[in-house]
């Protein structure tokens, strides 16, 4: 008797599982379509979500890297800044890693400065642009971990 019903507790179990899986899938692309479309309101979103424990200062101070006094033309050609910034790194191989290749992040620096305008470094807006851009670009490159958080420490900004 269990050999003939065998067939069909089988064929049971599979068709349960199906329902399952086609539920969970459905559910997730509901989830997904309820959500912001923009990528900067995802971001905001998924930050609002993340529950971060602080660390303490004595440790933010080891994950922390300065590169100080970066001297360069704007993209506007009229105005020069000077500027300092303090890298908050995830972890102490990623802080390794990013002191290894400061020649990398001071050219990011560089490269990502020419490409704003005095007006946009005048406004927190454009702090804060240059803070993310720099995020997005230093993350390329580093495997150990990644960059939390950029500080601007020191800024000067001169028009010619």
């Amino acid at each position: 008797m269990f050999k003939k019903m065998l067939p069909w507790l089988i064929v049971i179990l599979i068709a349960i599982t199906l329902v399952g899986l086609a539920a969970f899938i459905l559910l997730n692309y509901l989830e997904k379509e309820n959500g912001p479309t923009d990528p900067k309101a995802q971001a905001l979103q998924a930050a609002d979500e993340a529950k971060v424990k602080p660390k303490p200062a004595s440790e933010l101070k080891e994950l922390t890297h300065e590169v100080n006094d970066i001297l360069t033309n704007l993209s506007d050609r009229s105005s020069i800044v000077k500027v300092s910034f303090a890298f908050e790194l995830e972890n102490k191989k990623a802080k390794d890693e990013f002191t290894l290749l400061d020649h990398k992040v001071k050219s990011t620096i560089i490269q990502t400065l020419s490409g704003m305008t005095g007006e946009q470094l005048q406004e927190s807006k454009g702090r804060d642009q240059l803070a993310a851009d720099l995020i997005n670009k230093m993350n390329g490159f580093l495997q150990e971990g990644k960059l939390t958080h950029v500080y601007v420490t020191n800024f000067i900004l001169t028009e010619q």
